[in-house]
């Protein structure tokens, strides 16, 4: 692999990290570039990328922060994405991560009525059915969730690729290689526990205990880890492919 190739990955808290993303692309010999965007420079953290240079995809994350946050590197979080996919790299996003890809294509995003969170079905919809990236998903799967904010309208023409009960927009594609995911695929056991801990006030706003989520993990964990890791072996396989790197 090109010393200089790299997938930029923007991360907006500590507990919310690329998680099994991470380690799968890491596992596929990808290098990643994770910056802490939510940290001013003064204090550790890491700025935006200003432009695309020697960038081979873009991941963006999750974090309590909405699309309405008055935070200084939202907007330039949104017009890297922007640049990203008219160029067409990859781009994946996360949560608030599917949020800023939403709002830098065109899509509308809201705040919900009320917090959508813990383990909850996500339908896959007859346009995911035959997608590459969601080979091996279930058409229908319990998936950790933890959002008060969502998707109100995908981007004009992306496709809608899956659905809850409570948020329409679980996953779009936009284009060729930019994809938005609502749910946490990326969370393994731990990670849901602290993010039930990092989200204590979503989670007393959608009614809910962490003890009530551990139930839910003990219930949903075993298969929703197997369709995490298929997901992001497919993601490691198409969405960024190793053979584009040997070529950098």
């Amino acid at each position: 692999m090109g010393a200089m190739a790299r997938i930029v990955v923007l991360q907006h808290g500590a507990e919310k990290t690329p998680g099994r993303l991470g380690m799968t692309l890491r596992d596929h010999a990808f290098r990643l570039d994770v910056r802490r965007t939510d940290i001013p420079e003064s204090e550790g953290g890491s700025p935006v990328p200003p432009d695309l240079d020697d960038l081979h995809g873009l991941i963006v994350l999750g974090g309590s922060q909405n699309i309405e946050s008055n935070l200084p590197w939202i907007p330039r979080e949104i017009d890297l994405i922007a640049k990203a996919h008219d160029a067409g790299l990859p781009v994946v996003g996360i949560c608030l991560g599917a949020h800023l890809i939403a709002k830098a294509l065109g899509g509308d995003v809201e705040r919900m009525d009320t917090p959508e969170v813990g383990f909850h079905k996500v339908r896959i919809l007859p346009p995911g059915q035959t997608e590459t990236m969601l080979a091996g998903v279930p058409w229908e799967s319990h998936q950790y969730v933890s959002h008060a904010w969502q998707v109100a309208a995908a981007p004009p023409g992306a496709q809608l690729l899956a659905s809850s009960d409570a948020c329409a927009v679980q996953c779009f594609k936009a284009g060729l290689r930019t994809f938005a995911f609502q749910f946490h695929f990326e969370l393994d056991r731990p990670g849901i526990e602290l993010l039930a801990r990092d989200d204590s006030e979503l989670l007393g706003e959608a009614g809910l205990t962490p003890g009530e989520i551990a139930t839910q993990a003990d219930e949903h964990y075993s298969r929703f880890a197997l369709i995490g890791d298929r997901l992001c072996l497919n993601l490691a396989s198409f969405e960024f492919p190793y053979s584009e790197l040997l070529s950098v």
